[in-house]
């Protein structure tokens, strides 16, 4: 007579969230070494099976092209060789990054002869809801292996058969390493329900990190009951202050807009001060017409558009709150780096903010003034990355203020606890 588990009655998805919660649990007090030699086995599982995971991909990618897909996504979505061995490489990257847990963040002793300590550990179970990019189904693996924590990885359906033969390979490495092959899975099926499933099991999967456009994100902050990490969406401002060097500030913005448009660091809204705009907006217009962008203005920036080779548009309120993930940029003229302030406190998604300005006075205000993840000063938005900040990764780039805040590295994938030591002590 063959003997049911108790799980076996449960949902697949319920099924994996509880091997995930046991995977955890054995990964958690594992040593540096452990999930080095296992994040390396994955690098060269990756490479040598990369026959394998192109295959895959190119039936996902097949697929798109059927269904109409822009070639923008399409190539967000395809694997070569080439960018198989980067992706291992990057694998080997985290392998050297500093192992967070176990890291004493605080610690004294107290008057009364306690030992307290604060250390880091994994969060435990973390689940990923992404879209078509398969890369993320390598880095989340890796990210959540290195800091101890088990991944349930819910991909979008595009890109099923990549992530289900990447897994299939990360799953095969970490279990001849000898860690338990559970803490990276796919999460089962392909449906709208799985990926409700994941954000309703509150209990077992400890923070999900939505990673996609904006109605993603919003559907799996709205909708989950699980504690939720938003990576939001990036509404970012680059300001040109009255003092700004007018050829460093046309390079930050050509930089922040165009070097690459399809990113949540990408500027999207361009805020000039009224006493610089004659000098700067001609030269600033022309730039961005050669860098191939559309410029949505106000009527301040209209006025200075005649001549230029600029491409154009009147803005309208929409262009403000816009993240246009394209060749497109909002501009206005403001009165004062107050004006700009307010601005951007009204439209921006709390993401990344860029002040130009010569003047230490001005850069210490906007600095104080706004809020968001990252204000630079003098540099481009596109510096708001874990690997430019020096973290060697990320797991996304978070907008809200609870836990984890800016790009997210390997501390933010963990938690603490407090370890109490005492000698007989109790409490009078």
């Amino acid at each position: 007579m063959t003997t049911l588990s108790p799980y076996d009655s449960l949902s697949p998805v319920t099924q994996a969230a509880y091997r995930a919660k046991a995977a955890a649990a054995d990964l958690a007090p594992l040593p540096r070494a452990d999930k080095d030699d296992a994040l390396l086995a994955v690098a060269d599982a990756l490479e040598v099976r990369t026959a394998e995971i192109v295959a895959a991909n190119a039936r996902d990618v097949a697929k798109a092209r059927e269904n109409g897909t822009s070639e923008s996504v399409v190539d967000r979505l395809t694997l070569t060789p080439e960018r198989v061995r980067a992706i291992a490489a990057d694998v080997r990257d985290v392998a050297k990054l500093p192992d967070p847990v176990g890291e004493i963040v605080r610690g004294n002793t107290l008057p009364n002869g306690i030992d307290l300590r604060q250390v880091r550990v994994p969060l435990g179970v973390v689940g990923i809801i992404y879209e078509a990019r398969p890369n993320v189904t390598v880095d989340a693996a890796a990210l959540c292996l290195k800091s101890g924590n088990a991944v349930l990885l819910r991909g979008s359906a595009s890109a099923y058969e990549s992530n289900t033969a990447l897994v299939r390979v990360i799953r095969d490495a970490v279990g001849g390493a000898g860690l338990p092959a559970d803490a990276v899975q796919l999460v089962p099926g392909e449906s709208r329900e799985s990926v409700r499933e994941l954000m309703r099991a509150r209990g077992l999967v400890d923070v999900l990190i939505p990673r996609g456009g904006a109605s993603l994100i919003q559907t799996v902050v709205s909708e989950s009951t699980v504690p939720v990490i938003e990576t939001g969406t990036g509404n970012c401002h680059v300001y040109v202050d009255a003092d700004a060097d007018i050829d460093m500030a046309i390079d930050i913005l050509v930089n922040s807009k165009a070097q690459r448009v399809s990113v949540c660091n990408a500027a999207e809204t361009l805020l000039v001060h009224q006493d610089i705009a004659a000098a700067f907006l001609p030269r600033a217009l022309d730039a961005l017409a050669e860098a191939g962008v559309t410029v949505h203005a106000d009527p301040r920036v209209l006025a200075h558009a005649e001549g230029t080779k600029a491409t154009v548009v009147e803005a309208v309120p929409e262009d403000w709150e816009t993240e246009y993930l394209s060749y497109d940029i909002a501009a206005a003229v403001v009165d004062s780096l107050d004006k700009a302030v307010e601005h951007i406190r009204l439209w921006s998604s709390g993401h990344t903010e860029a002040i130009v300005t010569t003047s230490q006075q001005a850069a210490r205000r906007f600095t104080r003034l706004v809020d968001s993840t990252t204000v630079a000063v003098n540099a481009s938005t596109r510096f708001t990355d874990g690997g430019q900040f020096g973290f060697g990764a990320e797991i996304g780039i978070s907008t809200q203020k609870l836990h984890a805040r800016g790009p997210m590295g390997l501390p933010e994938l963990t938690s603490t606890k407090y370890i109490v030591t005492g000698d007989g002590h109790v409490r009078p």
